[in-house]
């Protein structure tokens, strides 16, 4: 993540908190990336430096204007304007984060070897909540190298209680 989508990111959303249109914004920017996702192409435009400023902007009015809040439109003509365009979806995954962490969901992403049952999905959902205090979404993938048990990633913290971890630890207690 650059600094750059972060920086833009964040002013949206402390704008958002102020018109109390936080999730609704979020919802625009999801809109955006939804188009821009299948016309790629579209970005390209927005980032070019061969193409004028206005004309660039004004296609995003014409685009946008009707479905968008004022400041959504105001937040992509002002990424078009500075050069940063081809930044947007990095802004849209951290306003998310700033979004979640504002109604205190962490998203827990849980690697374990297999497949995991539905109720071993609650049972870790429950267990993270209960610890982190906040409300979890889990994001499971399957890696079978871990040969068994789980790796959790959340809030910045990495819980490895996979037995590829376990028995590196018992290989470095056995060289000491």
């Amino acid at each position: 993540m650059t600094d750059i989508g972060r920086e833009y990111a964040t002013a949206l959303f402390s704008l958002a908190l102020e018109e109390n249109s936080k999730n609704e914004y979020y919802d625009a920017l999801v809109t955006v990336k939804t188009a821009f996702d299948s016309a790629p192409e579209y970005i390209e435009f927005l980032a070019s430096p061969s193409i004028p400023v206005g004309e660039r902007c004004a296609a995003l009015s014409e685009a946008f204007g009707e479905v968008l809040p004022e400041n959504v439109l105001s937040f992509l003509q002002l990424l078009t304007e500075k050069g940063h365009a081809r930044s947007f979806s990095e802004s849209v995954s951290e306003y998310k984060k700033l979004l979640d962490e504002s109604e205190r969901i962490s998203i827990a992403k849980v690697t374990s070897a297999f497949a995991l049952s539905e109720t071993e999905k609650n049972n870790i959902k429950a267990k993270l909540e209960k610890v982190s205090g906040n409300r979890v979404n889990l994001e499971c993938t399957v890696d079978e190298k871990l040969l068994g048990g789980i790796v959790v990633e959340m809030d910045g913290k990495v819980m490895d209680g996979s037995l590829r971890h376990r028995l590196s630890e018992v290989k470095d207690v056995m060289s000491k």
